[in-house]
């Protein structure tokens, strides 16, 4: 006979946290929100990997790009660059990122001596930038021969068809400084030199990057950037379990910082086979999540197999259709407070810590505040982030709104099948588990996670916590009826805005 569960299958818009005391020195901006990344032991000072915020970017075409990384590595967050790509792309987009250097920009928008002012004028338009490099071939990094800014023409005065080489500041004017220069030793030429920007070039002279001098008080901002010991972006990306043997070797030689294994289920001997060949091949020098399961035999499972942190959720996803065509999943808060309790029991038993991600049925930001309270370290994020400009995603007019095209890995566009192998040799997807689909278009990462952030901040202060394990310590979780979720919105007014807010929408 099968085996009923006794509790209902629960969401997270079904429970409230319930405030506690609010001590005079918990205020939003003590509060850290530092969690680790991957499984470390009992008495350990420091964990392996930690996040300097709690959110982490799905494995998904439409979200997970370098661009993506950099932007949300930027902001103490990691990406995982999304496996439905081929090795070497996928490699490459790892290697993009680890070779970004921040404050060091490669011009998108570039030159060559014999355009026009009028293709001056267009590129300005298309790409909103006034400084723009003039190299022998047109290309970010050929052979330096000047550069454009606002200063070098006037378009009252000139013609149109006048050419770059004509009005351009040549080489010889410029202060440049070579590839090997730091970002500090480069900041402190633009302030020497009163400059507003520096080219990096090679021994050959060829573009290696620009510096910015507006970009000084923006590096200073970010304080939570996740770096690696060697001053670069830390970035994760997605395997499978079909070609991990080809494609993990490249993406580490590339220098990923961890992996995910990427599959819709992972209660699975496919995912315990994969992390197998990874502890025999590299040892715990390897970082590897596993995922997803629903509850705590599918903790225990992957626990055991040795991965590094788990993924919890089936099924929640906002362009996942799994439960509707197979039946398959769980409520999402159901699901994590489970595994959260299996992970405790765990670390009692083992004296191993192992990190969850909650993966999906993220609808509101302070769905992210209950999924931490209930357990979870970190939540993994597919919508909120394709939302942004730096998601891969086209931008595109849908009914006069701005819209951004979001799909699901299980959707007929993505086709990954990999993501859903249930092994044999059979090596496509039979139906869909996922959709294609727009999301509203909501500007910069950096902007919209700054609000997301305070508001975790401000709900853990309300709970008198100042850090994440704190706040799981102290939180107070409650159940709420259909008419008190009614009650928690707007009601009985009129209002003058009948648009949706716009955490709303995520």
């Amino acid at each position: 006979m099968a085996y009923y569960f006794e509790e209902p299958s629960r969401t997270f818009n079904e429970y409230l946290l319930v405030p506690g005391h609010t001590p005079a020195d918990c205020v939003p901006a003590a509060v850290s929100l530092k969690t680790p990344l991957v499984k470390y032991r009992k008495g350990e000072e420091d964990c392996p990997l930690e996040l300097s915020v709690p959110m982490v970017s799905a494995i998904m075409a439409a979200v997970s790009d370098d661009k993506m990384a950099v932007a949300l590595a930027t902001e103490g967050g990691l990406s995982f660059i999304y496996g439905n790509q081929s090795i070497e792309d996928e490699a490459a987009m790892v290697a993009r990122v680890k070779d970004y250097k921040a404050g060091f920009v490669t011009s998108d928008a570039n030159l060559s001596p014999d355009m026009t002012l009028e293709q001056v004028v267009d590129l300005k338009e298309q790409f909103g930038h006034s400084t723009m490099p003039v190299t022998a071939d047109g290309s970010a990094h050929g052979k330096l021969l000047g550069i454009v800014t606002e200063r070098d023409y006037r378009l009252s005065r000139m013609e149109l068809t006048e050419k770059v080489a004509d009005f351009m500041t040549p080489r010889e004017k410029l202060v440049v400084a070579p590839a090997d220069t730091s970002l500090k030793e480069a900041n402190d030429i633009i302030w020497e030199h009163k400059l507003n920007s520096l080219p990096i070039v090679d021994a050959d002279d060829h573009l290696v990057a620009l510096v910015f001098r507006k970009d000084y008080d923006s590096h200073k901002s970010n304080p939570d950037e996740l770096l690696d010991s060697h001053k670069r972006y830390m970035v994760g990306a997605g395997i499978n379990s079909r070609d991990y043997a080809e494609r993990i070797p490249a993406l580490v030689e590339a220098g990923a910082d961890v992996l995910c294994i990427d599959s819709s289920e992972g209660y699975s001997d496919w995912q315990k086979m994969t992390i197998e060949w990874v502890r025999e091949h590299y040892g715990d020098a390897v970082k590897i999540g596993a995922g997803n399961v629903v509850d705590a035999e599918g903790f225990r499972f992957l626990a055991d197999a040795g991965a590094d942190f788990i993924k919890i959720g089936i099924g929640g996803g906002s362009i996942c259709i799994t439960r509707e065509t197979k039946g398959i999943g769980r409520g999402q808060a159901t699901a994590t407070i489970e595994v959260a309790r299996a992970r405790d029991e765990y670390f009692r038993e083992t004296g191993v810590y192992i990190p969850i991600c909650s993966d999906g049925g993220i609808v509101y930001d302070h769905h992210i505040s209950l999924a931490l309270a209930m357990g979870a370290d970190f939540v993994m994020l597919g919508r909120y982030f394709a939302r942004f400009d730096e998601s891969p995603s086209a931008k595109v007019m849908v009914n006069g709104t701005y819209m951004k095209e979001y799909w699901g890995e299980g959707s007929a566009r993505a086709r990954n099948w990999q993501r859903y192998d249930l092994g044999g040799k059979k090596k496509n997807l039979s139906f869909e588990e996922g959709v294609d689909s727009y999301v509203p278009y909501a500007g910069s990462l950096k902007d919209n996670m700054a609000i997301t952030l305070l508001k975790l901040k401000s709900t853990m202060c309300n709970c008198g916590a100042l850090t994440i394990p704190e706040f799981q310590d102290k939180a107070k979780l409650t159940l709420v009826s259909a008419t008190s979720i009614v009650e928690g919105g707007a009601h009985d007014v009129l209002l003058k805005d009948k648009a949706p807010y716009a955490s709303n929408t995520r």
